[in-house]
């Protein structure tokens, strides 16, 4: 067997985890003995990839048989030691994996982390965070979801996601659908369990979705906030100093009004208040005219109250509630539709917008 072929498989980029089989441990024995033979070794049989890595070993390999076993506990511990140390920052000499500050929460970092809030909930907020987060994949963008949402959580329906997180010890490896990584409580309880819980509990369950799951460095993290101004967004302005907030609100005025509520409180946590985003703006009858069934104005009212733009507006479309409920996002399945060009188009505004805050390495005091 040439060594050149053996390269070539390990070369193959895993999309769960972005690495290579090689740097991973995926890749076992390969045998060329009464034919080719490629032992593909994962964390556990049923792998969420395993059959796309399956087709590109016989693409790299034609012909070639391959055997698919789990890891040892061994060769786990050795997987998740790997992916610790390229979670964390270097923190210098000594610096510990378990204990160092994850690479996309430090201030230098490439992650613009997007905070998508409302003051009330029934706003469409979460339909918002899934389509736009995808939005953001499609335009070639590393992209997650944390959906901190914990008492109301329904992202993981929404994202249509086929497999939960795998847990690799202490180390939380996210579901990964339409090319965007979520982590929701919504995947450690089941779905008609309430989760009751006081404020250091929460608090608690927040930091570890954020600093223990392989958000790896993405270009963005989507945090699906929960309605209102409790205890979330208070660990959140703690854990993740630099997010951006984006609130969601309705043409209705008394929407509006609400949401300032939820912009006012970012700023008193110091948070920066990024934009607007309107959301049931209007109603396209077949008719082809536009119905302003919860009224207009709210969502440029707000913007203009808090001195920031209105940055996009999104129809009232009965394929984006449908394609909530059933885990088809609307970006996805009806790419062309009005409703997701104005996702689209969101997610290129907020591209432009640039990150609130830019800080610059050769300013960094040592």
């Amino acid at each position: 067997m040439s060594e050149d072929l053996r390269q070539a498989i390990g070369a193959i980029t895993e999309p769960q985890l972005v690495r290579s089989l090689a740097e991973l441990g995926f890749l076992g024995t390969v045998e060329d003995c009464d034919g080719l033979h490629v032992e593909l070794v994962l964390p556990v049989v049923e792998w969420p990839n395993r059959a796309w890595l399956e087709d590109e070993i016989a693409d790299v390999a034609p012909g070639a048989t391959v055997r698919v076993r789990a890891m040892t506990d061994d060769e786990r511990l050795e997987l998740r030691n790997f992916l610790r140390g390229n979670m964390t920052a270097d923190s210098g000499p000594g610096h510990h994996h378990d204990t160092a500050t994850p690479k996309f929460l430090d201030k230098l970092a490439k992650t613009r982390v997007l905070g998508i809030s409302s003051g009330k909930g029934g706003v469409g907020k979460s339909s918002v965070t899934v389509n736009l987060a995808i939005a953001l994949a499609q335009a070639g963008h590393q992209v997650g979801i944390l959906d901190a949402d914990v008492y109301g959580f329904s992202l993981p329906k929404m994202l249509g996601a086929d497999h939960d997180p795998i847990v690799l010890g202490d180390t939380v490896i996210p579901t990964l659908a339409h090319g965007v990584r979520c982590v929701s409580m919504g995947y450690f309880v089941p779905d008609e369990q309430p989760v009751i819980w006081r404020g250091p509990m929460l608090h608690k369950a927040i930091e570890q979705l954020v600093t223990e799951a392989w958000w790896d460095e993405p270009d963005f993290l989507l945090i699906d906030m929960p309605p209102g101004t409790g205890d979330v967004a208070l660990t959140l302005s703690e854990i993740l100093p630099r997010v951006e907030m984006y609130v969601v609100t309705t043409p209705q005025p008394a929407a509006q009004r609400v949401a300032q509520r939820s912009a006012y409180a970012a700023r008193a946590l110091k948070l920066s208040v990024r934009g607007v985003i309107e959301n049931m703006s209007w109603f396209v009858g077949d008719d082809g005219q536009r119905y302003e069934i919860f009224g207009a104005g709210g969502g440029a009212k707000l913007a203009s109250d808090l001195g920031i733009p209105l940055l996009g507006q999104i129809p009232l479309d009965p394929r984006l509630r449908s394609g909530g409920d059933l885990g088809d996002p609307v970006v996805v399945y009806e790419p062309e539709s009005d409703v997701a060009l104005a996702f689209t188009e969101l997610a290129a505004t907020i591209v432009r917008q640039g990150p609130a805050r830019v800080y610059r390495q050769e300013l960094k005091l040592v």
